[in-house]
């Protein structure tokens, strides 16, 4: 719901009557709620503004506050909660938890909650219908990550063996909607940036209280005058017995006006065994050992260019310490982006800038780099977690997965450097094995400054591969370039290539992959059309594809010759480009990358 960013078209306060409306219309809607509950959401004497989208989505927000409810259509008929709303009163809604908190990466990643990434309590599965509006929580933390309504009732997921999609995510910690308070607010210390997990606080007060993992109908109750507390008599689950009772209370949420800032968690308000303080120099060291091993483990060279902000989430990060925090901002690099140079700077890594998303992206590895080769990988035992965001059909779509890859052919620009080192110039390499041969060359003729470590001296051959042809005429030859640019300036030098591979097929093409074209127009009659062309590049069967969309779309279609070119286009009645997209992504396994749609029935 909130994954694209979408300008308000109009913002207004709302009159006496609408408010009253509103009211009314969230208290039949959440019949968990009591009047004093609204009251606290919606305060009787505050001022509520309504933003309305284009995408006909409401967002209902208390001035000098949070936004409290969403309106998926407008119509006051499919009202949420949004995370703010539920870290204040968390038993406004039913919940389902999540079996860890590793799972809450797929759901704070945009991923829908399945079924195989939620724990069944002893009882059983808990009654509901389709469309029901739940929450979702992580272990031993009240505060709810996502809201969605499910997409079965609990008996059609008992017949289908507790398998396929739970919950239908419209709204989730760190999407956009979040995003656009100011602060970056978060309930308590087990909120991060990519992951959420229990709440040290709540730990400690559950495993004295020798309370049980269930912890979907937490209470949390706000006293002005007292101090916000949660008392411990109502953190406990619905299933578990009446015996747990006069337990001491805790103070783990405060409300929302109690919610602490992401960037400003301290060292102090987490667990001290959770996650360790470490000194500048620590962060920098481990920093760097959880690059490495990445590098050796997860990070494969058919999956290059990756974007860095990938790379930190789902390579770096998973490779730290269990007792150790990576934040970036407080290591002595402050950013991401000037980490990744300053590994490039030593020839470790090649890295670029993308303009258009203002990224650093990873080009490739130099995979004989002193410190790649004398590093040591731990080895770690996998863990086998059941993914929230694993569809039914997982095992269809590895099958027919499509693998690609960049590759480069040398040429005459480059010929003489490969030919140096004694590398076959009709071989194809990837980007982190030209990058390796560039830097071999560099060691064999002992080009690098001695004065600056970081810069190396351009030799005639060198300085001809890299920039022969490509300097106007006039301007003078550089004598020297960064050890960080050498690997990105080299490759492009070669003659690019991809290479496509769908199970045991493969296909290797010159120049760059041109992506599939779905466009879909008006013909005569005032009628819709959708063509896809570019599908033989992607090893993928036109003909068996016509006959799969007619099935599943219940249309008609047929095959057309491209004019002018080699290869079929699929015509297929009707206006499905989206479905179209969409299915040659979760059934061919085509990168969204290489999906190109034109709408031209759009004014």
């Amino acid at each position: 719901m909130f994954k694209k960013a979408v300008e308000a078209k109009s913002q207004q306060r709302l009159s006496g009557a609408d408010r009253k409306k509103l009211k009314r219309t969230i208290t039949n809607r959440f019949s968990r709620a009591s009047d004093a509950d609204i009251d606290s959401l919606l305060p009787p004497k505050a001022e509520i503004t309504v933003s309305k989208f284009q995408n006909r989505t409401q967002v209902y927000t208390v001035e000098g506050a949070f936004p409290m409810f969403f309106d998926v259509d407008g119509r006051g008929s499919d009202i949420y909660p949004t995370v703010f709303a539920l870290w204040q009163l968390p038993h406004l809604l039913p919940s389902f938890t999540l079996k860890g908190g590793e799972v809450s990466r797929f759901i704070i990643g945009g991923a829908d909650l399945m079924f195989p990434g939620i724990i069944v309590p002893d009882d059983g599965l808990p009654q509901f219908s389709a469309g029901e509006i739940w929450s979702v929580k992580v272990p031993f933390n009240p505060a709810p990550i996502a809201v969605g309504s499910t997409t079965m009732s609990s008996e059609e997921a008992l017949k289908a063996g507790l398998r396929g999609k739970a919950l239908r995510i419209t709204h989730y910690f760190r999407d956009l909607l979040w995003e656009s308070v100011d602060g970056r607010l978060v309930p308590n210390a087990g909120f991060f940036d990519d992951v959420v997990v229990e709440d040290p606080v709540f730990l400690s007060s559950s495993q004295a209280s020798d309370s049980c993992e269930g912890a979907s109908d937490l209470q949390i109750t706000s006293n002005e005058e007292s101090g916000q507390s949660i008392n411990s008599n109502d953190m406990i689950s619905g299933n578990q017995d009446s015996d747990l009772k006069n337990v001491h209370e805790e103070e783990v949420i405060s409300g929302v006006d109690s919610l602490k800032l992401a960037d400003n968690v301290t060292d102090e308000d987490q667990d001290p065994e959770e996650h360790t303080a470490l000194s500048m120099e620590d962060l920098d060291m481990y920093l760097d050992r959880c690059l490495l091993q990445a590098l050796h483990t997860t990070v494969k060279d058919k999956e290059l260019p990756i974007p860095g902000s990938t790379l930190w989430s789902n390579h770096v990060l998973p490779c730290r310490p269990s007792a150790i925090t990576l934040d970036i901002k407080k290591s002595s690099h402050k950013k991401l982006s000037k980490w990744l140079q300053a590994k490039s700077s030593t020839g470790l890594i090649s890295v670029k800038e993308d303009k258009y998303k203002k990224e650093t992206v990873l080009n490739s590895v130099n995979r004989r780099h002193p410190d790649y080769t004398s590093f040591k990988p731990e080895k770690r035992p996998v863990e086998k977690i059941e993914k929230a965001a694993e569809q039914p059909g997982a095992q269809t779509q590895s099958q027919k997965s499509v693998e690609v890859a960049e590759i480069y052919k040398p040429n005459v620009h480059v010929n003489p450097i490969f030919n140096a080192i004694g590398a076959d110039t009709a071989k194809l390499y990837t980007a982190s094995e030209a990058s390796e041969v560039v830097f071999q060359y560099v060691e064999k003729q002992n080009l690098v400054k001695p004065m600056n470590k970081s810069m190396v001296v351009l030799d005639p051959a060198l300085c001809d591969a890299l920039f022969k042809g490509a300097i106007k005429k006039g301007s003078a030859y550089p004598t020297e370039i960064h050890k960080k640019d050498i690997a990105s300036t080299f490759i492009n030098r070669m003659q690019a290539h991809h290479v496509v591979t769908r199970g045991s097929e493969s296909a290797v093409r010159k120049g760059g992959l041109k992506p599939i074209q779905i466009m879909t127009e008006r013909r005569q009659g005032n009628k819709k059309m959708t063509k896809v062309s570019g599908l033989e590049v992607f090893l993928i069967d036109a003909e068996a594809l016509a006959s799969e969309l007619q099935k599943k779309f219940a249309c008609s279609t047929t095959l057309a010759e491209l004019p002018g070119k080699k290869g079929l286009e699929v015509l297929i009645q009707g206006g499905v480009i989206d479905n179209v997209a969409k299915h040659l992504i979760d059934q061919y396994g085509v990168p969204k990358r290489y999906i190109e749609v034109f709408d031209k029935t759009r004014k």
